[in-house]
């Protein structure tokens, strides 16, 4: 299964920036008089975007807990940032592949700011966050928008590469490959993401990019 092109998931895929995802949060529930949560819970639980998630967590008062999240967020998100094990060099990797392009449910401006700040913004032909396409992820329409940036068309040839079983229904739901990396240890494991294929690391895929760039292989299954 050889891509063509290559689409990546952000936090827990390229990044560790969960120490702002849990500032953010922590700080949101002071505010609201909740109990505040561990990385662990954070990592448990922090899916979906902030639209989809947030009015059922604070009703009708979740664009002022938004607010805050993001004022938190924002003080200190490229302070803690750091690359996932093996990242950078499965981004060289796949350069040598096909365009690549990123897909989020982070707020695109933190993430284009993030990925500005690593000094990888020029290996992606797409940054797209949530609140960028019509719906976020799980929905196809970030993919298929980042697709279009790309010049490539959706189809299995298309690898989705991320850590949640979100990420691998919305590799499928636009029509691609879905791609884990990690074991999902924090979202069910390997069985309940039902990856096409799956890798422990940024190292072990690096390696089969290379692998598959050195053959000659390429445009299609």
């Amino acid at each position: 299964m050889t891509p063509v092109c290559i689409l990546w998931d952000w936090d827990n895929t390229l990044v560790d920036g969960w120490a702002a995802i849990q500032h953010g949060l922590n700080a949101t529930f002071t505010a609201f008089g909740m109990p505040h949560w561990t990385r662990e819970t954070v990592l448990a639980n922090v899916r979906g975007s902030l639209r989809d998630t947030f009015p059922g967590m604070f009703g009708t008062e979740w664009e002022k807990a938004r607010d805050i999240f993001y004022t938190g967020v924002r003080s200190c998100h490229l302070d803690v940032l750091n690359p996932m094990p093996g990242a950078a060099d499965a981004i060289a990797a796949a350069a040598a592949i096909g365009p690549q392009g990123v897909v989020s449910n982070k707020q695109g401006a933190l993430l284009r700011a993030e990925a500005a700040h690593l000094g990888w913004a020029s290996n992606f032909a797409a940054l797209v966050g949530a609140g960028d396409a019509s719906a976020d992820k799980p929905a196809a329409a970030p993919l298929l928008l980042a697709l279009e940036a790309c010049g490539m068309p959706a189809g299995r040839a298309v690898w989705y590469v991320g850590d949640t079983v979100l990420d691998m229904d919305a590799a499928r739901a636009a029509g691609c490959t879905a791609v884990l990396l990690g074991r999902a240890a924090h979202d069910g494991g390997v069985a309940a993401a039902r990856p096409d294929i799956a890798f422990d690391d940024g190292h072990a895929l690096a390696g089969h990019l290379r692998s598959l760039a050195r053959a000659g292989v390429g445009g299609g299954l």
